[in-house]
């Protein structure tokens, strides 16, 4: 059995929880998100399909959802950044008595508004959406959805019947917003208590009716805290935005390359700025044209343009589904994703520059970015790590990583926020690792040419 190693987090670091198909891994740097080191496997060979850091109410926790194939869905946590989790001997995300039927994954974990510190969201497949209310020690099925009159005629998409996406709106606590394939949008204005369909303009390329009252397959909707009544929402076929809430909805593909894809990623400080990462189709789940692009709309999805640059453009027929791009909260934004060939990506500057900061991994099922405390004090390399930093980022597009000479080795394609990558095009390659004892593993190798 591999072995497991912990990191060292403090507060200022910058943090990446990653979920594979064969456990989770815990990515940590400092501010200028150059350098990463590895923790993990934990739960190896369990795919964990949702991960979060919840930060509220004075605590640092970490909340996996693996699934054993044994002993099926369970909840972990852990309050010292993955050194201890708990291992409940039953799940505590369950259907109560009475109910047949019974949690087959846990696809997300989701931390009410600031004000609820208590609160928090699992969303499982079947579709059902789950609240617990004294931080995850209890969790309750929410019967206002799940006795709703569609529930019955939902049918499971080609990842299963799931309740993938939560969105508590930030200015109305009784209002929620969640998104099931196949059923759609759905909506809460009074507490989950009842539930509104929220489909209109959206359309089931799958279906006669290409634009039914419910039955779409969405497979991700995003929106900024400062505009809640905005949202952006990635179809199965078909990418939108709603400037009311969800009660109507208009198309917003212009200038993509394919309006089909999974991953969405909503900008922390600019609420015009979304990120999405278009596929060929849903027979063919790769990278359209043989290029790993990411797209970023700065103005609401008025125009689309295509991010390349450190992004191999050559043959890289990668594959990212619904879960593994997310954004973090640091400024300029650290924009992240995972691909189905266990490679990390990484931008520290909000898209317009790329590294591979990862290789060699199972498949990526979801990415989560925090930074631990504030994220304004970001922790920065030290005087003589900044100019090795600095150095390395002025030769990155000429010479191999070497050993930096501090225990460590370099980053494979890290550099210094804002250098210049360089020429990177090619077909991916595996990393090395070198294994710390203390530190855990830490990214090396050589450049892509």
């Amino acid at each position: 059995m591999v072995e497991t190693r912990n990191l060292s987090i403090r507060d200022g670091d910058v943090l990446l929880l990653v979920g594979t198909m064969k456990g989770a891994f815990v990515l940590r740097s400092n501010g200028a998100r150059a350098r990463w080191d590895m923790g993990g496997p934990y739960f190896p060979g369990q795919a964990i399909y949702a991960l979060l850091f919840d930060q509220r109410g004075g605590r640092r926790r970490l909340w996996a959802g693996g699934a054993s194939d044994h002993w099926g869905p369970v909840l972990h946590s852990s309050d010292d950044h993955g050194r201890t989790w708990t291992h409940p001997e039953r799940a505590s995300v369950k259907f109560p008595e009475g109910i047949d039927a019974s949690v087959k994954r846990i696809w997300q974990i989701h931390a009410a508004n600031p004000g609820e510190p208590d609160t928090l969201y699992c969303g499982v497949e079947p579709a059902a959406l789950f609240e617990s209310r004294d931080a995850g020690e209890n969790w309750y099925l929410v019967h206002g959805l799940w006795d709703h009159p569609h529930r019955l005629l939902w049918q499971p998409g080609g990842g299963g019947l799931c309740l993938h996406t939560i969105l508590p709106d930030p200015r109305n606590r009784d209002r929620i917003t969640v998104a099931i394939s196949t059923g759609g949008v759905y909506r809460s204005d009074d507490g989950g208590r009842t539930w509104q369909v929220r489909n209109r303009g959206v359309r089931a390329q799958f279906l006669p009716d290409k634009y039914p009252e419910f039955g779409q397959c969405v497979h991700k909707i995003v929106h900024h805290p400062s505009r809640p009544e905005r949202l952006f929402l990635q179809n199965h076929w078909g990418l939108y935005r709603s400037e009311d809430a969800g009660d109507s909805w208009q198309d917003i593909a212009h200038g993509v390359p394919s309006d089909f894809g999974f991953a969405m990623a909503m900008h922390p400080h600019e609420p015009d700025t979304v990120f999405i990462l278009p596929l060929e189709s849903d027979e063919f789940r790769c990278t359209p044209e043989g290029k790993l692009r990411v797209y970023r709309t700065q103005n609401g999805g008025g125009s689309w343009s295509a991010m390349t640059r450190g992004l191999p453009q050559q043959s890289p027929l990668e594959t990212v589904l619904r879960d593994p791009m997310d954004v973090g909260p640091r400024n300029p934004a650290g924009v992240y994703f995972g691909t189905r060939s266990g490679s990390v990506w990484g931008s520290a500057d909000s898209g317009s520059s790329w590294n591979e900061v990862m290789s060699g991994l199972p498949a990526i099922t979801c990415i989560k970015a925090a930074v631990v405390g504030d994220p304004t004090h970001v922790r920065t390399a030290g005087p003589r790590r900044a100019k090795q930093s600095a150095s390395k980022a002025r030769s990155a597009g000429a010479s191999r990583a070497k050993p930096s000479g501090r225990g460590g080795t370099t980053p494979r394609r890290a550099k210094a926020a804002g250098a210049r990558p360089g020429a990177r095009r090619g077909a991916t390659r595996r990393a090395t690792r070198k294994v710390s004892s203390r530190s855990g593993r830490r990214v090396t190798g050589r450049k892509k040419k």
